[in-house]
């Protein structure tokens, strides 16, 4: 069976995959989107990416569907991608955030509509409840999920109604993908991948139960939020703090008990681009990586290369 999600192929090989923002138009600043460059015109540019995931940050930036439909219409009609993708994989942000079950039950309208514009994962931040991802991982699932014998968690949450535009992104057929936009790894042939934020001093306690609910993709640390745990108001990147590596090796940790992939990057200026692919895999372990600034491109060349990587760019 081909994957409609590259990241969940390349991950499956045991190869790390990196992620960045799509092309940036001039209204954008510092590093973040703005929704005008969620249009039609900036997918059909960025449907050949060397990104293995694009990443849609609505933690912070408007939270346009309309817009953002659009992109993902431009990414199909642009594609497909070299590797023989549809669409490069897209992983959007959520603005809502998992602190309990309640939260994140009010707030289903947004995963509904995310989904259906036919993204390949999400992300709840600042997640300090299990419940609260085993209630995010339920209304990410249509709701005739979890009805059978021996499944691990309750009915989805999804109906029926927005699968056909989704389906057309994706390049399936409604029925086919309704099948297929399970969460990863719960369901072997599941082409979603959904991820944590474990990024408050006082989740990590959580940490391993956090990451063990059926459905859970991956899981990152969020340096920046930890680091406001913490009481510092600027500590995103290295060199960190004692408590900060405890932090990161506890979220790292239990991501690798779970047998799922760890995000995190190094960004540490002091070291070449080389240095820092070399750290972030072979040190921290992480499999998923963010990259930024002017070295993305070299970064990720070197990562490919250290891990031997095959698929096309």
């Amino acid at each position: 069976m081909s994957r409609v999600n590259r990241c969940l192929e390349l991950l499956e090989q045991d190869q790390p995959i990196y992620y960045g923002s799509p092309a940036l138009s001039p209204l954008s600043g510092h590093g973040m989107y703005v929704v005008e460059d969620l249009t039609y015109e900036n997918g059909m540019a960025n449907a050949i990416t060397s990104f293995d995931y694009l990443s849609i940050d609505f933690e912070h930036a408007p939270f346009d569907m309309g817009a953002l439909q659009a992109f993902m219409k431009g990414l199909r009609d642009g594609g497909p991608t070299r590797s023989g993708h549809a669409t490069p994989t897209v992983i959007a942000t959520l603005p809502s955030s998992g602190r309990s079950a309640d939260m994140v039950l009010m707030n289903q309208w947004q995963i509904t509509h995310l989904l259906n514009t036919g993204v390949h994962g999400l992300i709840l931040c600042h997640v300090s409840d299990p419940a609260a991802v085993r209630a995010f991982v339920e209304c990410c699932r249509f709701a005739y999920r979890g009805l059978a014998n021996g499944d691990q968690l309750g009915p989805g949450r999804r109906g029926s109604g927005g699968q056909n535009f989704p389906a057309e992104i994706w390049g399936l057929e409604p029925e086919e993908y309704m099948h297929r936009a399970d969460p990863w790894p719960l369901s072997s042939d599941g082409e979603l991948l959904l991820g944590l934020k474990i990024e408050d001093r006082e989740c990590l306690v959580y940490a391993d139960q956090l990451v063990s609910v059926p459905g859970v993709g991956f899981a990152e640390w969020g340096p920046g939020d930890m680091g406001m745990s913490f009481g510092k108001a600027v500590s995103h990147d290295p060199p960190y703090s004692a408590e900060m590596m405890d932090a990161m090796q506890i979220v790292c940790n239990a991501t690798q008990s779970a047998g799922i992939p760890f995000l995190s990057g190094w960004n540490d200026q002091a070291l070449s681009a080389q240095e820092r692919a070399k750290y972030a895999i072979e040190e921290i372990g992480a499999k998923i990586i963010p990259t930024g600034g002017t070295d993305a491109e070299e970064l990720m060349m070197a990562g490919r290369q250290l891990t031997n990587r095959e698929m096309p760019v």
